[in-house]
């Protein structure tokens, strides 16, 4: 299983802060989330434009086992990957109007399925049909710590 992380070191990745001071470094912990993952999880990812998250995107894709590019679905709203341990549906909720749009880009029918993980950025824009169980994470920058720093706080509810 590529990528797969027992239960003692998913406590560890989860509900937490962490800081990194490089793409590679957030790419990395994205990648060793990803094998935390399990089917049906929902993972919210906000940050101001800029932060980091289509690095953070790539790195959890890549955690799953997909070696396809992952580019950040803007304008398509949802780009979905099969070839991993688990099937990734990507969204980019940054142009959706309302929640109702939700609905005809496919995201319930993908929460149903239930056979593999979202990956929802901005969610905050629809935080209205974000499960409860959903895993936020938010990336922050500081610029008094670095141009690449970035903190991520990782929150399981």
């Amino acid at each position: 299983m590529p990528g797969y992380v027992g239960k003692d070191k998913y406590k560890e990745l989860i509900t937490k802060e962490i800081e990194t001071y490089s793409e590679k470094e957030t790419f990395e912990y994205a990648h060793e989330l990803a094998g935390a993952a399990k089917p049906g999880q929902v993972y919210c990812l906000n940050g101001d434009l800029g932060v980091g998250k289509t690095v953070f995107a790539q790195g959890f894709g890549k955690g799953l086992g997909i070696d396809e590019p992952i580019v950040s679905p803007t304008f398509t709203i949802l780009k979905e990957y099969d070839e991993g341990r688990l099937p990734l549906y990507h969204f980019d909720v940054y142009r959706v109007g309302s929640s109702d749009e939700m609905e005809e880009v496919g995201y319930f029918d993908k929460l149903d399925r239930g056979d593999g993980v979202c990956l929802v950025e901005w969610s905050v824009l629809i935080e209205d049909v974000i499960p409860e169980d959903a895993i936020k994470i938010e990336i922050t920058k500081d610029r008094d710590k670095g141009f690449d720093y970035r903190k991520i706080t990782v929150d399981e509810k």
